[in-house]
């Protein structure tokens, strides 16, 4: 029966700390340590990384998981892994958010005018083509007073939303509107691509007119393959996978106050884009402009 390393060196010359340390291969500093409970440097270092990790997941509104938390604490200069990041968030028990599947609403209309796919999934960004390339799409929100729909105008180079509207109809009014918002905020200095899918609204005579007065050239993807639209698509996935869930907005006024929120106070200054270097659509024009 084999005797415990404490209980043989008590019986070779009493509490003899070097004995025991050496039978159980430790060193004496480590065993005064852990008899003062004074925690080991990495366990001090989790700790504070722990702290941060929680503040940069509560800041992120509880979206990021662990790629985009690792990022921000790079560009703060910690030295750290992605799988200690990963670690400490299961231990603090954060995640981030997933996205889902969306209803796809788009209604074609049989007898519009053909047009010209002119982006052909090229979403890649481009820092010497911000305001030359945007595209979008329309998606719905639920409220207690009933759908609220958004529309979007996206540049492709810098992911910044550029222009959006909100309304409780789909007609040809809430794109027009989100074009208007996006010329008027961005004034493109020369013709730009604006692509979406081949929605009634898009292919109308009316946009047609509005596109162009504006100098914008329509383009369109084929009926049905949301990849000839993927970036769009990819917005309403974040938008409402972020957006507060659980339940309806109680209003349509709400819901348009948290849209603004979200899209002006935080995703196009702050969130990060992993397809940007983890870097926001704000901060990526910013170096550019740089």
């Amino acid at each position: 029966m084999s005797v415990h390393p404490f209980i043989e060196a008590k019986k070779q010359g009493g509490h003899n700390v070097k004995r025991a340390c050496e039978l159980l291969g430790v060193s004496r500093a480590a065993f005064y340590a852990r008899r003062q409970a004074v925690p080991r440097p990495r366990a001090m270092r989790d700790r504070e990384l722990g702290e941060r990790i929680t503040q940069v997941h509560r800041h992120s509104r509880g979206t990021y998981g662990a790629p985009r938390i690792h990022a921000v604490l790079r560009g703060e200069g910690e030295r750290c892994g992605r799988r200690r990041v990963a670690r400490l968030m299961r231990e603090a028990g954060l995640r981030g958010r997933h996205r889902r599947r969306r209803l796809v609403t788009t209604v074609s209309d049989p007898g519009a005018a053909a047009r010209p796919d002119l982006i052909g999934r090229d979403f890649e960004p481009d820092a010497a083509a911000v305001d030359t390339r945007w595209c979008g799409d329309i998606t719905y929100i639920p409220t207690d007073e009933g759908w609220l729909y958004l529309a979007t105008v996206i540049d492709i180079a810098s992911r910044r939303v550029v222009g959006w509207a909100t309304a409780d109809h789909l007609r040809t009014e809430l794109v027009v509107e989100a074009l208007q918002m996006a010329c008027s905020r961005r004034r493109p200095a020369g013709s730009v691509i604006f692509h979406s899918d081949r929605g009634c609204q898009y292919t109308s005579a009316g946009y047609a007119q509005l596109a162009e007065r504006l100098g914008v050239r329509l383009s369109v993807g084929r009926t049905g393959q949301c990849w000839d639209n993927a970036l769009a698509e990819s917005f309403f996935a974040t938008l409402k996978g972020e957006l507060p869930a659980g339940r309806a907005w109680p209003s349509r006024a709400a819901a348009r106050s948290g849209i603004f929120e979200f899209i002006e106070s935080w995703y196009n200054l702050h969130r990060l884009h992993s397809s940007l270097g983890y870097r926001s659509p704000a901060a990526y024009e910013a170096a550019i402009a740089a």
